[in-house]
């Protein structure tokens, strides 16, 4: 599996670029700024995106979807629930802090929901719903990774003082869908450096 990771944006949200070694097929997830930063490193990796997926609709994580799949002719797939993606309360932090809005996201191709799968090639993820800081909030499991989006950080949980969020249907998420996976999986955050759901299980101070 090629898997890069970058921190982009304000925000430094993570973006992903996951693709098959065979075939070169790739998805991005989670363009959330620096489009042709995003644009560059999938030229390097030499992968031909299809797939654009966005963990949950905030704007530190879609900001470059619009140019991104113009320039990909990638789908584009979010989790039904974010499909009127509701941005007033991370649009009023852009604001505030002096950033300039970004475009809107485009509709999507494909709407997701829990169990389903997602397959590059010869890889193959599970979604699994996790709604608390957004209520479309998304992870994707397999390969022995899970891309958490906003769920679940290193040492730190997703924030849920947005409109829409909750605090106890973050929690439930957390370890109904997440603290269930093997302790050896690697946890690949929106934000922040990567872990493992065991070293999470252990030492996050909010899980304890």
């Amino acid at each position: 599996m090629i898997l890069k990771m970058l921190a982009v944006g304000p925000f430094a949200a993570n973006c992903y670029i996951v693709g098959s070694s065979a075939t070169k097929q790739g998805m991005i997830i989670d363009p959330g700024a620096d489009a042709e930063t995003i644009l560059r490193t999938v030229q390097q990796t030499g992968l031909s995106i299809s797939l654009i997926v966005i963990t949950h609709a905030h704007m530190d994580h879609v900001g470059a979807l619009r140019a991104v799949q113009a320039r990909t002719n990638a789908q584009f797939a979010v989790h039904e629930a974010e499909k009127g993606f509701v941005f007033s309360a991370p649009m009023r932090m852009l604001t505030s802090l002096g950033i300039s809005p970004v475009k809107s996201p485009p509709r999507p191709d494909r709407l997701l929901k829990d169990g389903d799968c997602i397959d590059v090639d010869d890889l193959h993820f599970e979604v699994l719903h996790t709604p608390g800081h957004s209520s479309g909030g998304i992870c994707l499991w397999g390969q022995g990774v899970v891309f958490s989006g906003d769920t679940l950080f290193s040492l730190g949980i997703g924030r849920t003082d947005f409109p829409g969020c909750s605090h106890e249907r973050l929690m439930k998420s957390i370890h109904e869908k997440l603290m269930v996976l093997p302790d050896e999986t690697i946890v690949y955050p929106g934000h922040g450096p990567t872990t493992t759901v065991g070293d999470e299980r252990r030492g996050n101070p909010f899980l304890q």
